[in-house]
């Protein structure tokens, strides 16, 4: 059982690494569209605040609220190794499928999809007859948020670039320019304090779950919050991993979401990074894992929308959002594939 579970680790650091090259675009892409900063800047840039969002984590907020809410989509009893094994695997397999094609997609989903899946493989079902597999308490909020966190960007965007628009009017075009290629650095080191924060936690709650797992088959009872004082190198590894993905970059993601959707001015993209920034602190606090892919898309639609609704690409927003709607049935059914071929041989 100890080999499972440090296979488990192994592959949820994997994942996270996978996660921050996957979704390294996230926080990237405006800025690289606007020429602030090259690539390999922007993602040194990115992925040391990545990093720096474990002390905010840990310091600011002293808990890892969204690694709990993670750690509990599936209810206890229809919990071990396995489940959480395949739930793994079917993401990271999603995860690469969808960056090879440069769709961004959501890392969050397909770890739900996964998850969730593999335990109603393990169940046969959707409840033994007592207590339900999935806990909806935790679980349709994060589902609803794949509405709501992209319809919340963009109209904190749409404000954003209003006022902006607004108030700088008088102002002289190629000042005004510069000072929002500046203010561009704070607001992506903004994203990606949230995207840090947001995302390295999901890992967490797999790992811890699986943790917890493993020391009840000891006799060890543990709450999320005992896992992580007794394992505090956990947190530390799965924010450095998620830096060290985002280091090694995405760059087809990139091409989608900096150009592709609609094209960004660095007005535009300290108004779209400031609104996903904003929405991704405000889902930490509530402790609602939320995908940073469908945050900064609709961010970055409330800012095209500004100028007129046909400056938003809309066959390449449709397409993305049918991504977003497949990614957990298909990761779930993979899940529970997988977990059918692993009980064969473990």
């Amino acid at each position: 059982m100890l080999t499972l579970l440090i296979i488990i680790i192994g592959l949820a650091f994997i994942f996270d690494f996978i996660n921050g090259f996957h979704d390294s675009a996230n926080s990237i892409a405006t800025i690289v569209s606007t020429k602030v900063l090259t690539p390999v800047q922007a993602v040194i840039w990115a992925a040391f605040f990545n990093f720096a969002a474990f002390f905010i984590s840990k310091y600011i907020y002293h808990e890892f609220g969204i690694g709990n809410t993670v750690a509990k989509w599936v209810n206890p009893e229809f919990i071990n190794l396995q489940v959480i094994l395949a739930g793994i695997i079917a993401a990271i397999t999603w995860n690469l499928v969808t960056w090879w094609f440069g769709i961004p997609s959501s890392s969050s989903h397909t770890l739900m999809g996964g998850f969730v899946g593999a335990a109603l493989a393990h169940a046969h079902g959707f409840s033994n007859g007592k207590v339900d597999v999935i806990n909806y308490a935790k679980v349709v909020p994060t589902f609803l948020f794949i509405f709501f966190a992209p319809l919340i960007g963009m109209i904190i965007a749409f404000i954003i670039t209003i006022l902006i628009a607004h108030i700088c009017k008088r102002a002289n075009p190629y000042k005004a320019e510069s000072w929002f290629k500046k203010l561009q650095l704070v607001s992506s080191a903004a994203f990606s304090l949230g995207h840090g924060g947001n995302d390295a936690q999901k890992v967490m709650g797999i790992i811890g779950a699986a943790v917890i797992y493993y020391e009840s088959k000891l006799g060890q009872k543990l709450t999320f919050n005992d896992f992580v004082s007794q394992y505090e190198w956990v947190p530390f590894c799965s924010f450095l991993a998620i830096a060290l993905g985002t280091l090694s970059g995405g760059w087809k993601i990139v091409k989608t979401m900096g150009t592709k959707i609609t094209k960004v001015t660095p007005l535009e993209g300290v108004a779209a990074e400031t609104a996903g920034a904003i929405t991704l602190f405000l889902t930490e606090h509530f402790k609602i894992p939320v995908s940073t892919t469908h945050t900064i898309t609709g961010s970055i639609i409330g800012v095209g929308a500004t100028k007129r609704l046909s400056a938003v690409r809309w066959g390449v927003t449709i397409n993305l959002l049918w991504a977003w709607v497949i990614t957990i049935p298909i990761s779930a059914l993979m899940a529970a594939l997988i977990y059918y071929i692993l009980n064969i041989f473990l």
